[in-house]
């Protein structure tokens, strides 16, 4: 039973895995750092004035629970498109060119397709003579 475990978890794809998320992990608290102390004091100081943010008060002035606050809506959009640029430029494309050194291919280009005249099927791939569900002949696509 403890053997089975172990081979489980001494897999390449589950270390990979587990390797991406700690590193995933790091660049996230990097990343929430950066957009914490550096981006909302900037939204905050595009709204001017003395008010606590990018936003609107909706009840009484100086509720916290009332306030619509845009730049933290702003804040989490720029978050989350650094730390996916950041996932993918130096974990996924590594790995990419890691795999495709030892000859496996991965995160593939989806195949082209076509549809088949007679029945409408739309996931014939582009090169088939023959359709998979119907049997009728593909015209040939340029």
């Amino acid at each position: 039973m403890l053997r089975g475990f172990k081979n489980f978890l001494m897999r390449g794809d589950v270390i990979v895995v587990a390797v991406g998320l700690i590193v995933a992990l790091a660049f996230s608290t990097l990343i929430k750092a950066f957009t914490d102390f550096v981006i909302n004091p900037l939204i905050a100081r595009a709204q001017g004035g003395s008010s606590p943010g990018l936003g609107w008060q909706l009840g009484r002035a100086g509720n916290k629970a009332t306030y619509l606050d845009i730049g933290s809506f702003i804040s989490a959009l720029i978050y989350f498109i650094l730390f996916m640029a950041v996932v993918y430029f130096l974990i996924v494309l590594p790995y990419k060119h890691f795999q495709a050194r030892r000859g496996v291919t991965v995160f593939k280009d989806p195949v082209a397709t076509k549809t088949c005249p007679a029945c409408l099927s739309d996931d014939l791939p582009r090169p088939a003579a023959k359709c998979r569900y119907c049997g009728t002949a593909q015209p040939d696509v340029a």
